[in-house]
């Protein structure tokens, strides 16, 4: 049951750091945004060391770092497919693939849900797919191309989540660390390879900030999680991040749900429920 609450506090966490990556995107450049917030995580994870004391050992800062590299380079496909895509076909392909591999990865190494909470992953596999639904879009948008991209985003996050989980847990704070190093340092160097700001728009600098400390926050209870339950059950979980940021979108820009991410809400809570009742 503990690990259910911290994936699913986890999983509202991420959605509410999108939400304000994304509004501080409308007015940023896309790696100023994610090289900021970042930074700001990694600053974060370094507050967070006396509090969750461990071992910075290579093996430790070796995995992090492996799921912070996968993490920033499924940032930069999944918003290049956003950029040459259309939201309705990249979102969900991104999210469910992101969700279906820790699944697939704990079921592989020898985990065994109950009936039940597999009932409840199928539902969650399904939310994902409903939430992340966009009716604007129309079209294939860009041929292949945005599709493949989706498909690499949604490993490369479904990775970030597998190898984040393979840290040894006396490592404390310090994979967290190494997952950041690695990440600003990436990102960073695309942007000064390829030219692009790295200066926020004007008014973003503290959405930014906020979005990076609630990125590291969620990371944190998703290492949490996955130290107390199965990856297979705090995977899927921890992907049922677009209802949350759906749900704030709707409440404090007025966006309305269409019948298919409403849906998708409803899974959403019946899948959590199955998972924790099994």
């Amino acid at each position: 049951m503990t690990a259910v609450v911290l994936a699913t506090a986890c999983a509202m966490v991420y959605g509410t750091a999108d939400f304000l990556g994304g509004m501080a995107t409308r007015r940023s450049r896309v790696l100023a945004v994610v090289v900021l917030s970042q930074i700001t995580g990694l600053a974060v994870a370094v507050v967070l060391l006396p509090i969750l004391p461990g071992t910075p050992a290579p093996v430790t800062l070796a995995w992090g770092a492996a799921s912070g590299l996968c993490g920033a380079a499924a940032v930069v496909l999944f918003y290049r497919a956003l950029a040459t895509g259309v939201m309705s076909v990249v979102a969900p392909i991104t999210a469910t693939v992101s969700a279906v591999l820790p699944v697939l990865f704990g079921l592989a190494v020898g985990e065994r849900p109950e009936p039940m909470a597999l009932v409840g992953v199928v539902l969650a596999l399904l939310a994902v797919l409903l939430v992340s639904r966009d009716s604007s879009g129309g079209g294939s948008g860009g041929g292949y191309g945005p599709i493949l991209a989706s498909l690499a985003a949604g490993a490369g996050f479904g990775g970030f989540f597998i190898l984040l989980a393979q840290a040894p847990a006396e490592g404390g704070a310090w994979p967290l660390v190494g997952a950041r190093l690695a990440s600003v340092t990436l990102i960073a160097l695309l942007a000064l390879t390829t030219g692009r700001t790295l200066r926020p728009g004007p008014g973003t600098l503290r959405v930014i900030i906020a979005a990076g400390v609630l990125d590291m926050v969620a990371n944190v209870l998703f290492m949490l999680a996955q130290q107390r339950g199965l990856l297979s059950l705090v995977g899927v979980l921890v992907s049922l991040y677009p209802a949350s940021t759906l749900l704030l979108a709707r409440q404090v820009l007025g966006e309305r749900l269409n019948t298919v991410q409403t849906v998708g809400i409803g899974f959403t809570l019946a899948a959590v429920a199955l998972i924790a009742s099994g």
